[in-house]
């Protein structure tokens, strides 16, 4: 790829927030290292975690704020005026803010730190359209907020952006698509032989001649795992070789962390493998048989496309996000979240109809290249930026 240094002289720096050092790690790098690519020098705000010290091998400047998930008033504050010392500190020419909770201090602060350009993503609004009133005008009242020191205010579904602008969210004006995608060379299940795949089954204890449904999410109850394990219950009566092979890391600090021996209550504890949090995904998704996200919130999910790209038969939750990643029908299937009967019918079905889940996963294959290629979404983000730049510093 051709470097190009932001208007042709020094490097802009820029400063990419987020909650979590994961988040960085498993769903930013590959934008902050087409950044780095094109001559901007590239910083990140995170929590600590064992992901840091990766990062800053990519040469990525990382600043260590904790940031909790929970609304908490006191260290709230603290990070904030953490936040905002470094932006004053440091001089960045853009902030680029993600997730709820690091979109409202992250702009606040380079609001307060003047810093000329802040960008925020929107990796899914915190609330569905069965949300309570008070859930949904608070965080609609948050989003408002946040949205006053916005330049401009990237929306990964198109959902979420008719939501944003019926609400009055900002100006219609400032806000863009931006959607989610993946690299398509590297998730892409012919780069695996079928000795490869067999080996690896073993390495996994997966028994010989089982079907497997997969699941990457991290580990709590909002992903959907009960309403999976109550599906699979049925499921395993028709086809009692078949396992869940879970991947995904335990989220302990979470209100809804999931309880992993809570899978003796559904009468599958010995059809579930729980892998934990893994960083080979591209080697794992040829395992399954089918994908199965029966998610209750999403903004883009980038599992889901990743398992598309490996040509694997999609079954998710009908939510925004998921609903706009996969045709009903025709690279997958989505039922209504939280119900697990009509999710067993679509597991057996796909499972009792190898061909149709076969051309599923090769239509799912196709319309990630066509629609979901991160390429895409480094050129709108790249746009976004060159524009806001141009206004900023003239032609």
């Amino acid at each position: 790829m051709q470097n190009s240094t932001p208007l042709g002289t020094s490097k802009i720096k820029i400063c990419h927030v987020a909650n979590t050092d994961k988040a960085v790690k498993f769903l930013l790098l590959p934008q902050l290292r087409f950044l780095i690519e094109n001559g901007y020098d590239v910083s990140v705000i995170c929590s600590s975690g064992k992901f840091v010290s990766e990062i800053e091998k990519e040469g990525i400047k990382v600043k260590v704020i904790k940031m909790k998930r929970k609304i908490s008033p006191f260290s709230d504050l603290v990070a904030l005026v953490k936040i905002f010392l470094y932006f004053k500190k440091e001089k960045f020419g853009i902030v680029h803010v993600h997730n709820p909770k690091p979109s409202l201090l992250g702009q606040l602060a380079a609001k307060l730190a003047r810093v000329p350009i802040i960008i925020n993503t929107v990796h899914g609004l915190y609330f569905q359209q069965d949300s309570s009133k008070f859930k949904r005008s608070f965080y609609i009242f948050i989003e408002k907020i946040a949205a006053l020191c916005s330049s401009l205010i990237f929306s990964q579904n198109k959902e979420d952006i008719e939501t944003l602008i019926k609400e009055k969210v900002s100006d219609p004006k400032k806000i863009k698509y931006l959607g989610n995608g993946v690299d398509i060379g590297k998730f892409d299940c012919k780069r695996f032989s079928e000795e490869f795949i067999s080996k690896k089954r073993k390495e996994l204890n997966i028994p010989e001649g089982f079907k497997v449904v997969g699941i990457v999410a991290r580990l709590v109850e909002e992903k959907g795992y009960l309403t999976l394990f109550e599906a699979f219950a049925s499921v395993v009566k028709e086809f009692p070789k078949t396992v869940i092979l879970a991947i995904g890391p335990k989220e302990p600090e979470k209100s809804d962390a999931l309880d992993l021996q809570i899978v003796e209550n559904y009468e599958v504890k010995n059809n579930v493998i729980f892998l934990g949090e893994r960083n080979n995904l591209e080697e794992l998704y040829p395992l399954m048989d089918i994908f199965v996200l029966p998610s209750y919130r999403e903004g883009m999910p980038r599992s889901i496309l990743e398992a598309m790209a490996e040509e694997r038969p999609i079954i998710t939750s009908n939510i925004r996000g998921c609903k706009e990643e996969i045709e009903d029908g025709i690279s997958g299937i989505l039922f209504p979240v939280g119900d697990s009967e009509k999710l067993a019918g679509s597991i057996i079905d796909l499972l009792e109809n190898p061909a149709k889940a076969e051309e599923m996963g090769k239509n799912a294959r196709i319309r990630a290249e066509k629609y979901f290629n991160e390429n895409f979404i480094f050129g709108r983000i790249k746009e976004g930026y060159d524009l806001l730049l141009k206004e900023k510093h003239g032609n």
